[in-house]
């Protein structure tokens, strides 16, 4: 195992390699590739924070944890809500931004404010020829390289190894409520979830629960007043929906626990994770015959839990979107892309990685 220290070292690692790597920050994703195992946890430290111009430079071996706390003494967070795979995957370690920034990992406040990328302001990174790349910046304006930026989001350490990241930061809301809906059907909730998100209420998540009779969650985030307000705005607006209406008192944990897919912990099958329009998740759900379900940002995002070894994507045929596994084996984790968009990324590939080391055959296997 290779554990460079400075981005230095990490650029002569991957300049002398002569097959493939996998890339490694905390071990918390699931990937699992064949290589040499480069850990980029000791490129680990914050190397600027700025609380008044929200922004956070951090290297990419970094704990979630420590960003989350160091941003939270000061009444920040990173508002993109990332995920914590550990209890659905069943592995130990530490999350690192690397890793987040890379899967482009985005939780329920997605809906409102946006994915990782949306807030990733600069990175740097080594490509496959050992050159050590640098692209945007620490402020929005700056646009040199935006593409670049955003290609590394959600690339998977496919294009090249990240050693650090610059990110946008934004307050911690005062105080947050949830509206619980109860007995709502998967379709009922979706019109449901729409309405809440047409209002102008400022909804910061909306989530449907199948399993009990079915729940169906509402998030609003502000000042306590304004908060209030916005809840009894809801509760007129969603009352003809039918159902019983209450107020979470438990919200965070609440909303921790939908991010992270609780309701699949410790269960056997297949964990997949579905990306279509909002209006296709209850037919998501109906075609996935899953063991178990939930819809995250509207409807727009669904986890099924599928016996082992189902190949999902046959059920959901002629619903488009994107399937990934992210627990199981026995068929490709990501959605085999089209002609068109898999001649780009040969392409990207190429250029990025033209000796076909990093996480050799992940997207396209």
């Amino acid at each position: 195992m290779m554990m460079p220290k400075n981005e230095k070292e990490l650029s002569e690692y991957v300049a002398q390699a002569k097959g493939p790597l996998m890339i490694r920050g905390g071990g918390t994703r699931g990937i699992d590739v064949a290589g040499d195992v480069l850990k980029t946890t000791g490129l680990n430290g914050i190397d600027l924070y700025e609380p008044g111009a929200l922004t956070v430079v951090v290297k990419a071996g970094t704990p979630l944890r420590e960003i989350e706390e160091t941003l939270a003494a000061e009444g920040q967070r990173l508002a993109f809500e990332p995920m914590d795979c550990r209890g659905l995957l069943g592995v130990k370690g530490e999350p690192t931004i690397g890793g987040v920034v890379a899967g482009n990992i985005s939780g329920p406040r997605r809906i409102q404010v946006g994915a990782a990328r949306d807030f990733t302001l600069g990175v740097r990174f080594v490509d496959g020829h050992g050159t050590i790349v640098k692209n945007g910046g620490r402020v929005m304006k700056n646009v040199t390289g935006y593409d670049l930026v955003k290609l590394m989001a959600g690339s998977w350490g496919t294009l090249g190894v990240l050693s650090e990241v610059s990110l946008k930061v934004l307050p911690i809301a005062e105080t947050e409520a949830t509206l619980r809906i109860h007995g709502l059907g998967a379709q009922d909730a979706v019109a449901a979830m729409a309405a809440a998100l047409g209002s102008p209420n400022d909804v910061s998540g909306a989530a449907h629960v199948p399993q009990g009779g079915g729940t169906t969650m509402i998030r609003v985030e502000g000042f306590e007043g304004s908060v209030a307000y916005r809840i009894g705005q809801l509760r007129e607006t969603l009352g003809k929906f039918g159902g019983e209406l209450t107020t979470s008192q438990t919200s965070a944990a609440d909303w921790a626990a939908l991010r992270d897919v609780d309701n699949f912990h410790d269960k056997d099958g297949d964990v997949w994770r579905v990306s279509v329009k909002p209006s296709d998740g209850p037919a998501v759900i109906a075609a996935g015959e899953a063991m178990d379900a939930q819809m995250d940002w509207a409807g727009g995002l669904v986890w099924l839990r599928t016996g082992a070894g189902e190949d999902l994507r046959r059920k959901l045929a002629g619903i488009a979107g994107h399937a990934t596994l992210v627990r199981g084996t026995g068929v490709p984790r990501f959605q085999a892309e089209t002609k068109g968009v898999a001649a780009l990324s040969a392409g990207l590939r190429q250029r990025f990685d033209p000796k076909g080391i990093f996480n050799v055959g992940l997207m396209t296997a």
